[in-house]
């Protein structure tokens, strides 16, 4: 086996009230579902609960609070996509720092609507973005040896 992918859920409640047109909404309860797709970055035995305790100690300060009191969100509209994006952000380096390669989050805060954030299509993006500029430099040059 080449690699072992795993999948951790996670679960916060935690109220919010979005902006929406300009104007606060009501504020509501969610309790967020939050699963991260990983993949094992070393050979040895990892014992999971490192990683679990981790990201629940992350996850604490939101835990029965008010979003819009907490940074960054009492500035940024706490709507699923931008929670998302910050807890994707700060779990990263979390998890990286611990060895993990950080695949995928996914956020939901009804079983309905996920929100999902894939770092393989962000790393594709970036590959492409590369090779778009590497073409450009090669096509750039082709053109000054006709001149």
């Amino acid at each position: 086996m080449r690699y072992q992918q795993y999948k951790f859920k996670f679960y916060m409640d935690a109220r919010h009230a979005i902006y929406i047109g300009g104007k606060l909404g009501e504020v509501h309860p969610h309790t967020w579902e939050i699963v991260l797709h990983v993949v094992k970055g070393k050979e040895n035995f990892e014992p999971f609960h490192i990683l679990e305790k981790a990201v629940e100690e992350f996850l604490e300060p939101f835990q029965n609070n008010y979003l819009n009191d907490i940074k960054p969100f009492d500035i940024l509209n706490p709507t699923i996509e931008n929670v998302c994006l910050y807890f994707k952000e700060k779990l990263q380096e979390i998890l990286n720092a611990m060895g993990w390669i950080f695949l995928m989050i996914e956020m939901s805060e009804t079983p309905g609507r996920t929100y999902v954030i894939s770092m393989l299509d962000e790393q594709e993006m970036e590959q492409n973005q590369t090779v778009q500029t590497l073409t450009d430099l090669i096509l750039d040059e082709i053109k000054h040896i006709g001149e």
